[in-house]
């Protein structure tokens, strides 16, 4: 078992047993200090209560947000100096150049993708983006992530839990590709009617 297992399974083990709370502080963690995704209690819970499952997507989108309110805050008062500490230099420089690419939309972006979202939490609070423009990102980019695997595992349970596990990723990616998409050519037709 590596490394990444044990830490998924402990997290199951401390978490899963005090429910949404659990799924909360997960969540609130995950978006600014903690590894784990929340994604891995979520599905845990919606699948031993369907029923709960859009209840279990807003607690913890409401956690990530907050969470990553918590991050911005971290990256607005401690800077570049303590971010060094949290990532590496080559985390930091992608997240830069992803903020002067795309603004807040990059916060979307990392908030639906499996881009790990902290790092763009605190980027934002050390580049100073709008905390609105930021909550906004994050609401939609991180609601949009939980509800669609609630409402995925209300209708096909295990089937759904099996499909995830295997296409998260590329399903994640694909949509932030149509987002970027949608950004270059909303831009290009911005400039086109200037011109």
């Amino acid at each position: 078992m590596g490394i990444v297992d044990e830490l998924l399974r402990w997290t199951r083990e401390v978490f899963m047993p005090i429910g949404d709370a659990g799924l909360f502080i997960l969540a609130f963690l995950e978006s600014s200090v903690f590894p784990v995704p929340p994604d891995v209690l979520l599905i845990a819970l919606a699948l031993a209560n369907p029923a709960l499952a859009l209840y279990y997507a807003t607690i913890a989108t409401v956690g990530s947000v907050l969470g990553g309110v918590a991050g911005y805050y971290i990256g607005l008062k401690g800077g570049r100096r303590v971010a060094k500490r949290i990532f590496s230099e080559r985390m930091l420089a992608r997240a830069d150049e992803y903020f002067k690419e795309y603004g807040v939309w990059a916060v979307l972006i990392a908030a639906f993708s499996p881009i790990p979202y902290k790092v763009f939490t605190i980027a934002s609070g050390i580049f100073r983006l709008s905390l609105k423009g930021f909550i906004i990102a994050s609401i939609i980019g991180r609601g949009a992530r939980f509800y669609a695997e609630a409402v995925l595992i209300m209708l096909w349970g295990e089937q759904m839990l099996a499909f995830i596990d295997e296409n998260l990723e590329i399903v994640s990616l694909a949509v932030a590709v149509a987002i970027i998409a949608y950004i270059v050519l909303r831009r290009r037709l911005t400039k086109a009617r200037r011109v």
